[in-house]
């Protein structure tokens, strides 16, 4: 018999609606205006996952205590936080607390919400509404204190163990990718190709073992896209790229798509072909403008406003990875436009000096690069996986931890599979 099925044999429970046992309210409405009127110390949760729901910190705090938080609207209805200090919440938030702490833990309570709320949401994917009226009719199994306090401490150790894990994990990823970067700027240096110049290229390959100082429009066009909207995207038809697919959707390369639009508007748009860029020009940061993906299909396809193809005679990714690099990102910041939008056009960067190393050069400075780019994306693929793992792993044995027989009063000791 397992540890866990021995602390919870023959454990009574009693049944009891959420109402009966703890108070339950909403938080208030909070805008954007009164928080950056009132900028303090004090955190204000709302209806996001992201940065643990917090949305900001004021002078002033609305609850003191440990109390469970859920959403009650939108996307995130249904998420479950445990919530311990001085805060406040927003409207789309609501707060449970027990009336009797001698009879049922907060953590206890928070824990099963994680399992139990989010059956309780109702709307669909339209609206998901978790209201008040409803929270407090879910049924929550109350053991003993002393068992509350087994499940507890025990998921509280499963928690941080997941969260250590996923800590070290993303370490790990950004170690990887600031190597990469490192190692990418370097060898895509002036003194570094100078070097590389000398050494590799023998002068009879074509001529010269030097460098070209030149520009992106000396090398190459940009093409400004135009017309496509993602309300025009079909199930089938011909090929596109839309700006906002290049952050959200593709890597460093593709040679295939995942939207389509009729041929009718297919005539109409500005085309890629095999070895163009695709560059994003319009973005909420400086950082992200001009983040590209390299076309490596067979056909031509369409793409949208706020977007440039870029064609060059020369090794298309060389260029691709030069536009990643902390030289690219320099002459970049001094030419962006806007602040909440930030653009950049075609002829400015036309303008943007680079280093450009013979052909074979080139493509041998590619292949190195496309090796770190598989490793990083293999440790990219990987980490996820991992956490996922873990989390089935934390999910399996809270759900063990967590289940009653409603009808005998005791713990059911389910057999489900190990993950």
């Amino acid at each position: 018999m397992s540890k866990i099925e021995e602390m919870l044999k023959n454990e009574k429970v009693e049944w009891k609606k959420l109402g009966e046992v703890c108070d339950i309210q909403r938080g208030r409405v909070i805008s954007k205006i009164y928080l950056d009127q009132h900028v303090g110390e004090f955190p204000v949760y709302s209806s996001q996952t992201k940065n643990n729901g917090e949305i900001g910190r004021i002078d002033t705090y609305d609850f003191d205590g440990e109390y469970a938080s859920w959403t009650t609207d939108g996307a995130y209805a249904g998420t479950v936080f445990y919530r311990n200090g001085k805060f406040s919440v927003t409207n789309i938030c609501g707060l449970i607390k027990p009336k009797k702490e001698e009879e049922v833990l907060i953590k206890f309570i928070v824990y099963w919400l994680q399992i139990e709320a989010k059956r309780h949401v109702t709307g669909g994917s339209g609206n998901p509404k978790l209201m008040s009226n409803v929270v407090e009719k879910i049924k929550i199994p109350i053991p003993s204190l002393k068992t509350q306090e087994k499940i507890v401490k025990t998921l509280d150790k499963f928690t941080e163990y997941v969260t250590e894990l996923q800590a070290e994990l993303q370490a790990e990823l950004q170690y990887r990718t600031n190597q990469y970067e490192y190692y990418r700027n370097m060898l895509l240096s002036e003194e570094y190709l100078n070097k590389l110049s000398k050494k590799l290229l023998d002068v009879s390959e074509g001529g010269t073992n030097r460098l070209l100082c030149t520009t992106l429009g000396d090398i190459g066009k940009f093409t400004r896209g135009n017309g496509l909207q993602k309300s025009d995207f079909a199930s089938h038809g011909k090929p596109v790229i839309h700006y906002g697919q290049i952050y959200t959707k593709y890597g460093f390369e593709t040679n295939e798509v995942i939207s389509f639009v009729s041929e009718e508007l297919f005539e109409k748009l500005r085309k890629a072909r095999q070895g163009d860029i695709l560059m994003a020009t319009t973005s909420e940061n400086i950082e992200d403008v001009g983040k590209c993906v390299v076309w490596t299909g067979n056909e031509e396809i369409g793409f949208s406003g706020d977007m440039y193809s870029y064609r060059t005679t020369e090794n298309p990714k060389y260029i691709a990875y030069y536009f990643q690099t902390a030289e690219f990102q320099k002459q970049k910041e001094k030419k962006v436009i806007g602040t909440k939008l930030i653009r950049i056009h075609g002829d400015d960067m036309e303008k943007f000096s680079i280093q450009l190393p013979p052909l074979s050069l080139q493509n041998k400075i590619v292949e190195i690069l496309d090796k770190f780019q598989a490793i990083l994306s293999e440790t990219r693929g990987l980490l996820p996986k991992e956490i996922e793992e873990r989390q089935k792993q934390y999910e399996y044995y809270r759900e063990k931890l967590l289940t009653f027989d409603v009808e005998s009063g005791t713990h059911a000791r389910t057999h489900a599979t190990n993950c």
